[in-house]
């Protein structure tokens, strides 16, 4: 029979393979660094990704109770453990109850918290958008009015220019308004 030795001598083991040394993590941030470099000696292996926890969900109350305990006297010295467990089991139940109505209530106030922000914000941006359009509107009326105010005094122009070649020939034809060298 043949023993197959590697490099480092160790019968038993497949040549190819080369034995890691044992490392001890001493710090959870050197625990972590050795799960990295581990994930990617291989990075085509998939990674194991755990499930979230599912959360805890007491046993339902029985809907048959077959043991009832009665009032009378002569109960066995077990019973009283069996009544415990009963009672600190009911009161588990119970608190869970309590939680999960609390966190539905919490949810519910966040919901609604979140519609009434949502309800303010958009409100504030048609106020805002409204104010925007007003001033829009403005600049436009403004444009149009001096676009109106620009054709009126080219057309008073063109027609004051004809006025005052008449009236300058008219004016030749006049004294002077002024005489110089009067004081």
């Amino acid at each position: 029979m043949e023993v197959i030795k590697e490099k480092d001598g160790r019968p038993g083991k497949p040549p190819g393979k080369e034995s890691q040394p044992l490392i001890i993590a001493k710090t959870p941030a050197e625990e972590q660094r050795l799960k990295l470099e581990r994930l990617m000696r291989n990075p085509d292996k998939p990674a194991p990704i755990p499930d979230r926890p599912k959360e805890w969900n007491p046993r339902a109350p029985p809907e048959f109770v077959r043991d009832v305990m009665g009032s009378s006297a002569g109960a066995g010295s077990g019973e009283f453990h069996v009544y415990r467990h009963l009672r600190r089991r009911e009161y588990q139940r119970q608190d869970f109850l309590d939680k999960m109505t609390e966190k539905q209530k919490m949810e519910l106030d966040y919901v609604d918290k979140v519609s009434d922000n949502q309800q303010a914000a958009d409100e504030r941006t048609a106020k805002r958008r409204k104010k925007r359009e007003k001033l829009k509107q403005k600049k436009l009326m403004a444009k149009k009015a001096k676009q109106d105010a620009n054709k009126d005094s080219e057309k008073s122009s063109s027609s004051s220019e004809e006025d005052d070649q008449e009236r300058e020939a008219e004016d030749d034809a006049e004294a002077p308004s002024f005489v110089m060298g009067k004081r």
